[in-house]
């Protein structure tokens, strides 16, 4: 860096509420957001809330990472077991017969380690068949 560049200097206010920002919660943080485009139409720019959040200090236990892979587990089959069995077949790639025993020794975890996205694709056609699922 050169010599030449210049020094921002804020004042005390902006200086004290930056500080107050910077110390949110993952949840007040949410909460801030939530209240600025709800109050004032004010919402963030692409990514915005991510930046604020990552901005502020290490928290031991305020903010986990977020979660990118998941396990689905089969908790249940209410009273439509078949269309569930036919549903965890053609999830698993399993035979009939495999998928009957899942179903029947729940709690079974059907796949390991998807995308989000997918494990809630999967969790949908699990639920749409009257079956419960977990993802964790």
């Amino acid at each position: 860096m050169s010599e030449d560049t210049a020094v921002a200097e804020f004042s005390a206010e902006t200086k004290e509420m930056g500080d107050k920002i910077a110390e949110l919660t993952l949840k007040q943080a949410k909460e801030l957001s939530d209240y600025l485009k709800e109050a004032h139409g004010i919402e963030p720019a692409a990514g915005g809330g991510a930046v604020m959040v990552a901005a502020g200090p290490a928290d031991a236990g305020a903010a986990e990472e977020e979660k990118t892979e998941f396990d689905v587990v089969l908790t249940g089959f209410g009273d439509k077991k078949l269309n569930v069995v036919k549903v965890v077949k053609n999830l698993t790639g399993a035979s009939l017969m495999e998928a009957k025993k899942m179903v029947e020794g729940v709690p079974a975890t059907l796949k390991e380690g998807v995308a989000k996205e997918e494990a809630d694709k999967i969790k949908a056609e699990i639920e749409e068949a009257g079956g419960s699922v977990e993802l964790k």
